[in-house]
């Protein structure tokens, strides 16, 4: 049985990458990436000369089909994302299921775990993480009031992503809609984490909006709402 392996790249810092996710990366035949030109910069920093092909989630059928035919002649595949974990908030978890839906058996799809988001950003959080939501990135504009009053009702942190274009945006309408229900929770937000210029801002919705307007906006974001019971 050949394999599809679902391969944890860094988030940042090329170091975080495990021992195992660099041989699978350097074995395989070809490594389906959300962009190559990102992907290449990584298997370059290593030496790791394997191919790679586009895949994300303006790929066509076709690619698809394409990709499930290398796997019927018994290529080993990896599939990375740009950062951290496929299929967590990301493409990668549509092709998955094509693989697991036409060639369950032919087909083996082996996790290769590492770096996320996510999970970097709860392990420092210092809130009880026993149990938490993951929303992925923020609606840009449909469901975005059911967005926040999701993560107003809870009854456990929150997290989700936001990009730097909309990051005060998205905190403004935050401490509004709090405001309203009278909450005023505490949050974790982090910027261009495991980076040269990682930033970790903690406070009331408040203090942390104008301890991002000090600074230049710029690099993903990861924000934790702390859940209604420590509220």
């Amino acid at each position: 049985m050949n394999n599809l392996y679902v391969v944890s790249t860094p988030i940042g810092n090329l170091e975080d990458i495990t021992e195992r996710a660099l041989r699978i990366l350097s074995e395989v035949d070809l490594i389906l990436c959300e962009d190559t030109r990102v992907t290449k910069k990584l298997l370059a920093h290593y030496q790791i000369k394997t191919p790679t092909l586009s895949y994300h989630q303006h790929s066509k059928l076709k690619k698809i089909d394409y990709i499930l035919k290398l796997l019927k002649k018994g290529k080993n595949l990896a599939l990375v994302s740009d950062a951290g974990t496929p299929g967590i908030s990301d493409p990668g978890n549509k092709l998955i299921q094509e693989v697991i839906r036409g060639l369950g058996e032919q087909v083996k799809v082996v996790p290769v775990p590492g770096p996320s988001a996510v999970t970097c950003v709860a392990s420092i959080s210092g809130f009880p993480m026993d149990k938490f939501i993951f929303l992925g990135f923020s609606p840009t504009k449909r469901k975005r009031k059911k967005f926040f009053e999701e993560i107003i009702n809870s009854k456990y942190p929150v997290i989700f992503y936001e990009s730097p274009y909309r990051i005060l945006k998205t905190l403004n309408e935050l401490k509004l809609k709090t405001k309203s229900y009278k909450l005023n929770p505490e949050l974790v937000v982090c910027r261009e984490l495991t980076k040269k210029f990682e930033t970790i801002y903690r406070g009331r919705i408040e203090e942390v909006i104008k301890e991002i307007e000090k600074d230049e906006i710029k690099g993903e974001f990861v924000v934790i709402v702390e859940g209604e019971k420590s509220v």
